[in-house]
């Protein structure tokens, strides 16, 4: 396990190099979870790009600290990050929040962006009613209190029932979450707005979304992706607001596809 002091706060990430040259590829996860939800995708990019993941503050191994978030806090260490690997042009895979922090990367360091794969995200997520009432109930309840929630709009209504010790295992995960973290980064969701930015994005984007999403709709996702010049819009079938899991191969090839036709990695021979 590797970690390190980002920003006053004891962040929690892994690398996983490759040749000299290679891509990097920076996988930020969901709300509620930690970045072992991106490991059968990246298995699919192993010996072919480097790979940054990372538990975000208050998520996973990764420490609270000051509460609550802005989407700053979030964008600025996954910035302080990247600056003390000494990483430029990476590739930024972000779902949910995290393609959030994606697009604030972006605006705020474009020397750090690549390109973006924004999954099951939106330039505004939700709105003051929706997220106040979140944080009210996990205050009062922890999230175990809406767990079943928020796992039947992460998954497709077959998963759970295709796969019921996968799913068992992935509620288990979100209940171990912080409350107090999960609050947190539901406010920075809650105040962050990137409807203005989209139209300064001026690298490859991808925007790829489950057809059963119940967080973000393919509507809001294809809203997304008509804000932002030239970008590609994709729709995963039988997935939910986390593909990454319910289809990860599919993912997968989705986004290779997407860098060979943006060229950006040597195609083979």
């Amino acid at each position: 396990m590797q970690f390190s002091n980002i920003n006053g706060v004891n962040l929690h990430y892994q690398v996983i190099g490759a040749p000299e040259g290679s891509p990097l590829l920076v996988f930020s996860n969901s709300l509620g979870t930690d970045f072992r939800i991106w490991r059968d995708v990246i298995v699919r990019f192993v010996g072919e790009c480097a790979i940054l993941t990372y538990d975000k503050r208050g998520h996973g191994l990764s420490d609270l600290g000051k509460t609550p978030y802005t989407m700053d806090d979030h964008v600025a260490d996954l910035e302080a990050l990247l600056d003390e690997l000494g990483q430029k042009n990476a590739i930024i895979v972000g779902l949910s929040i995290g393609g959030l922090i994606a697009q604030g990367l972006y605006a705020k360091r474009p020397d750090l962006v690549r390109a973006m794969v924004l999954c099951d995200t939106a330039h505004k997520v939700g709105n003051d009613e929706l997220w106040n009432g979140r944080i009210a109930a996990v205050e009062k309840g922890g999230i175990k209190s809406l767990a079943d929630g928020i796992m039947e709009r992460w998954f497709s209504k077959e998963f759970p029932r295709n796969h019921p010790a996968t799913y068992t295992g992935y509620k288990t995960m979100l209940c171990r979450q912080l409350d107090a973290g999960y609050t947190a980064s539901s406010a920075a969701i809650r105040d962050a707005d990137f409807t203005d930015d989209c139209a300064n994005i001026k690298v490859p984007t991808l925007c790829v979304v489950g057809d059963q999403d119940g967080a973000t709709p393919p509507a809001v996702v294809a809203e997304l992706a008509k804000l932002i010049p030239n970008s590609r819009f994709e729709v995963i079938k039988d997935a939910g607001h986390l593909p990454c899991i319910e289809q990860p191969e599919m993912l997968a090839d989705m986004i290779k596809a997407f860098f060979d036709d943006a060229g950006l990695w040597p195609k083979a021979g």
